[in-house]
Parts: structure tokens; sequence; C-alpha cells
């Protein structure tokens, strides 16, 4: 008779090891690099991925605000929120948003592409998004 004990370790939390990258999104498109990013929050990009542990690494993303959208969607895509009020309904376009607040633009966008779980918003925590190159996260990325 075999030996029927289990082959593949489970990962324990203590084992998880957090990595950062850093994304330059300068003329890319939002979509492609959303989904990008959200793989790298998730962790599945780890060779040790489990669904039910968040193991994901941390992500910096600089150039936000030279993010480009395919088609007519820069004139047409408008962002909506609504505070629960009457005439609580607030809209703004891709271009406005562009110029006044970049990093809100990718924040939503992989926001909508994470699992609506318990780890969503620890997991945006770790997403941390610069509308130029400069950011205080530079000695995460020296190679020894």
């Amino acid at each position: 008779m075999k030996n029927l004990t289990q082959q593949t370790k489970p990962v324990k939390l203590k084992e998880i090891q957090r990595g950062w990258h850093l994304i330059d999104v300068k003329g890319r498109v939002l979509g492609r690099i959303a989904s990008e990013i959200t793989r790298l929050l998730q962790g599945k990009n780890k060779a040790n991925y489990v669904s039910y542990l968040d193991m994901g690494d941390n992500v910096v993303i600089i150039n936000s605000k030279k993010v480009i959208l395919t088609g007519k969607k820069s004139q047409t895509k408008v962002y909506t929120r609504y505070s629960g009020y009457p005439g609580g309904l607030k809209k703004i376009s891709f271009n406005n948003l562009l110029e006044k607040n970049p990093e809100l633009i990718i924040k939503n966008a992989v926001s909508g592409m994470l699992p609506k779980n318990k780890y969503r918003d620890e997991r945006l925590k770790r997403l941390f998004v610069f509308k130029d190159e400069n950011h205080p996260y530079k000695n995460k990325f020296i190679k020894l």
C-alpha cells in the first residue's frame, strides 16, 4: 500500500512574502494595464498562489496622467458617484478627471477588476498611484 500523505504543503500566512513592483503607465491602455495590476495585487503571479489567502504584492504606479484609452472613450467615458441623497449624483468626464485627479482613474479601474470579497480593501491599500515619476518608494526597488 502506498503512502497517502499529502505531497503539496499548504501555504501559511507567515510564509507569505510581499514583493514590490514598479509600473510605468505612460502611453499604455488603461484596461490592459489594470488587469496586469490586479493580477499582481492578488498574487496570481506566484507559484504557491491560493485563493483563500491574500498573497499579493505592493504595486507602485507612475505617470498615471499619461494613461490612454482606445477609440473614442476619452471623449465619451463618464465616471459617476452617488451619495444616496437627493441631488447627490456627481458626474465627471474622463478628460476632466485626468486633469484633476489621474490617480483615481487607475484606482477605479483596478477596484472594478478585483474580486468583490473581504480582501478587496486590503489589496487596494497596497496600490500606490502617482501622477508623475516622483514617488517615496524608490528605496524598495534597489537591487543588492
